[in-house]
């Protein structure tokens, strides 16, 4: 037995019309091989079973149906990663080199020694080994560089790593929705990044920061003299990201025109510039982000139902940061080490006092407001930590007042401020509140309703 350990089992294609080699090949390498064997007779036989993606092939160069260079050059186009041992008889060998020189890993001549085989076997698994090694260490490390800027102990935000990971490899539409400030590129170029597409480009654009005649330039380019002022072939961005990913942020901005064109790529998958009647055929993967309701959009008529749903494959809702309020703490020194690299600074912590402002302020801008913040905190930062007089005048003054007000609340007023502060930690969650409230649900109903909320 040749492969031992916990390597993962080899594929092996064998491709040849004599029956008889195919049968005397296959007693020896399910002895000696730990792997799975197909055995094919024709070469149409093999290109339609691809799909399984063996890592070695024994291709026959004489084949009933097509050459078997033929079949090499096809198999390296598809799946280049493919080891090939040519099989040739010794009128043959002149032609093995020539595979060899097209790709060919190794060439055996008939009638072949059961030491040569396993020789080369041997030597080609070795190599795959590595390669697949190679692959899942690649994939681990850019799964860890993904999600790194992610920061989840709430459950809402769990769930949606769990979602980025399910729905990243299945190359569908996605339609990330939240607030300003949320993470929604994050949220695509970790979808990017966790793909099959991700050695390929990643292009941004913010479909609310151009006019519509720009915008469709921006998206689809132009010839050269296709209006004044075009002085040579401009690429488009859905173009230049062919094998990609687009991501169109603030898609609720696009104009309904704009729209019907998108919405026609989608379809087609092609896309004609600007002066051309030449199609381009594309191969790119759309992530659009809102922070609009676009349910209620294509109600009151603003944008296109049909477009709606064929972005909408998959969604994300991000919630906003006054709705995971746990996870602050770990953002601020995810912050305060990103910005402590980037100032040259040596800012070790928040003080509690400062840390207790931006626990109670509501964060309109969310997350990178949060950032924001810090970054202007540990520039600041002189010390060891931050403290209130890092963080803005405005968070501070709020904090302060919260404080000389509630030393002359009524015990009902606490109550229903406290109560508030739980349901908006949870989202409004109201079992979630009962639980933190450590009241039955009635009583919790009974409450809300006496003091409005």
């Amino acid at each position: 037995m040749i492969m031992k350990g916990r390597e993962e089992r080899i594929k092996i294609a064998v491709v040849d019309d004599d029956k008889v080699f195919c049968k005397r090949l296959l007693s020896i390498l399910k002895r000696e091989v730990r792997g799975e064997i197909g055995v094919f007779y024709t070469g149409q036989d093999l290109l339609g079973s691809l799909k399984r993606e063996f890592d070695i092939v024994l291709l026959d160069l004489r084949l009933p149906d097509i050459e078997g260079l033929t079949v090499l050059d096809y198999i390296k186009k598809i799946k280049g990663d493919t080891e090939i041992v040519i099989v040739t008889g010794h009128a043959d060998v002149d032609t093995a080199v020539e595979a060899i020189k097209r790709g060919a890993s190794d060439y055996l001549v008939k009638p072949i020694s059961k030491n040569r085989l396993l020789l080369s076997l041997t030597s080609l698994m070795e190599k795959v080994q590595l390669k697949k090694e190679n692959r899942y260490l690649k994939s681990a490390l850019q799964h860890r560089r993904a999600l790194e800027g992610f920061i989840a102990t709430c459950p809402s935000m769990n769930e949606i790593i769990k979602l980025i990971k399910k729905i990243a490899p299945l190359d569908c539409n996605v339609l990330i929705q939240g607030e300003t400030g949320t993470g929604k590129e994050l949220v695509a170029r970790a979808i990017h990044s966790l793909s099959s597409r991700s050695d390929r480009k990643f292009l941004s654009i913010n479909c609310g920061i151009f006019s519509e005649d720009l915008m469709a330039n921006e998206l689809f380019g132009h010839e050269k003299e296709a209006f004044t002022g075009a002085s040579s072939r401009k690429i488009g961005l859905l173009e230049a990201a062919q094998g990609g990913t687009v991501f169109l942020d603030e898609i609720g901005e696009m104009s309904l025109s704009l729209q019907v064109k998108l919405l026609k790529v989608i379809e087609e998958k092609r896309i004609f510039r600007l002066g051309s009647t030449t199609p381009v055929e594309l191969d790119i993967r759309i992530i659009a982000a809102t922070n609009r309701d676009l349910k209620a959009m294509v109600s009151e008529g603003k944008f296109r139902e049909d477009l709606f749903f064929r972005l909408n494959v998959m969604t994300i809702s991000l919630p906003r940061l006054s709705q995971r309020r746990d996870d602050i703490p770990l953002l601020i020194s995810l912050f305060i080490n990103k910005y402590n690299k980037q100032f040259n600074k040596k800012v070790s912590h928040i003080s509690p006092r400062a840390l207790s402002c931006l626990m109670k302020y509501d964060f309109p801008g969310n997350v990178r407001e949060l950032e924001n913040i810090i970054q202007r905190a540990v520039a600041l930062c002189e010390e060891g930590e931050i403290d209130t007089k890092h963080l803005p005048a405005d968070i501070t003054k709020l904090e302060m007042e919260s404080v000389d007000e509630e030393i002359l609340l009524s015990l009902e007023e606490v109550e229903k401020r406290h109560i508030k502060r739980v349901l908006e930690f949870t989202g409004y969650d109201k079992k979630s509140a009962a639980a933190i409230l450590k009241l039955p649900r009635t009583t919790l109903w009974r409450k809300l309703k006496k003091y409005g909320l």
